[in-house]
Parts: structure tokens; sequence; C-alpha cells
């Protein structure tokens, strides 16, 4: 099956959740696939592009034109130079910390703030309670564009996406200004995270299949981010 076809497959599974799959934006992750990959999502009209790591997306950035690039993964302090202007959405900023490099790099960084609704230890994101501050600082410090979050490993993920939404809504009351997106949703549970109104999602096996053969020797992470 082609990467076109599986596209119209999950288009039709958000469309049977009741929403519009227009107003769903669906960012392909391309972590662990080489260049060619990242072509055929675009030759399919996947124009946004997920990656975990920032130096194997550059390499990505200098062999594939036309992409808009999302940083998924957990992005560490020494990485921020390299990572500021290169990505046009850094999904994962969960510390004041982070911002406050973020922002000494390039204080218009559009980004979001990764909460950890599943309240996994295992998984990034600032805890659920500390979110609101969190999202105020970063608001003073970046192009802050919503919120991101992972879904339970196991289990149902509705509360955790329902919890991401309440959070985003009360942090649109508190700070007054709108944060349209809430990037949830992945290959194994983003028919939920649409009914819970996510407007982006994050996918990779359900789109390219499993990942045989790592890019640039990274290692598989059973499809954590997508």
């Amino acid at each position: 099956m082609s990467v076109g076809e599986r596209l119209g497959a999950v288009r039709e599974r958000i469309a049977r959740t009741g929403r519009n799959p227009d107003e769903v934006t669906i960012v392909a992750v391309t972590k662990g696939f080489g260049p060619e990959v990242c072509a055929q999502a675009l030759q399919a009209g996947l124009y946004y592009l997920g990656e975990n790591r920032v130096q194997e997306a550059l390499a990505k950035m200098d062999a594939v034109e036309g992409a808009e690039w999302h940083l998924i993964g957990h992005l560490q302090t020494n990485k921020v130079k390299l990572a500021a202007r290169r990505f046009a959405l850094i999904q994962s900023v969960d510390s004041r910390h982070l911002a406050e490099a973020l922002g000494r790099a390039d204080s218009e960084q559009p980004v979001l703030v990764e909460v950890n609704v599943a309240r996994e230890p295992q998984k990034s994101g600032v805890e659920p309670a500390r979110a609101l501050e969190l999202i105020d600082q970063v608001a003073k410090l970046l192009h802050l564009r919503g919120l991101m979050a992972m879904g339970p490993a196991r289990g149902d993920p509705t509360p955790a996406f329902e919890a991401l939404r309440n959070l985003r809504d009360e942090a649109e009351q508190r700070t007054g200004r709108a944060l349209p997106i809430l990037s949830m949703g992945m290959s194994g549970d983003f028919e939920a995270a649409v009914v819970a109104g996510s407007t982006m999602l994050r996918l990779g096996q359900v789109l390219f299949g499993p990942r045989s053969s790592p890019f640039m020797g990274t290692r598989p992470d059973n499809g954590r981010r997508g």
C-alpha cells in the first residue's frame, strides 16, 4: 500500500469520528526513515514532517526540499542553537530552563508546551499541576502556539486527551491568548484524540509501516511519538 493510500485510509477513519479531516493537521513522523520516505510523504501531500532528534532532522533538511519540519522529541539545551530557526514548530518545551535557552536563541520560535497528562514517569513533559505556570512563562519568552501530549502506554487514552484539552481551555482564559494547536494522537490512538479535540496528529507507522531499517543508526523506540 502506498503512502497516499494509507493517508486516505487515515482520513476516512478521522471522518468516521464525526470530525472533518481538513480540520486536523497530520504531521508525518519520519524519524528513523531516510530521505526517500520523506519524499514519498511530500508526494502524498504530507508537508509537515516530524523528527525526534535534531541531528537526524538537520541531515534530512539538507536532502529534502518543500517540507515544514517539526521537532517532536525531547530537546536538550545543548542542541538549542542547532534547533532554533530550523524547525517551524518545536513541540516539546517542558521546562522554563529550556524555554529560556530557546528564547535567547530566537524569541520568535514557535513552540508547544509538552504536558505529561498520562502521568507516566518514562514520558517527558511538565506535570499537569505545574503546566499552567509553565505556559505563562513560555508565553512571555517564545511564540507559544498550543500544547502537546502523548497518550498513556496502556488503557483508554481519552481521559488524558480530555485533560490536555481542558488545560488548553483554562490557559487561554488565563493568558487571554489563543492557543489553537492541540497536538495529541499517534498511530495507535489517534481516533480517540480526534474525538477529544485534537487539531494535530503525529503519525508514523500508520502511514509508513514499521521502521525496519532505522536511518543514520537511530534506535527504534516502538512508535513512542508517532
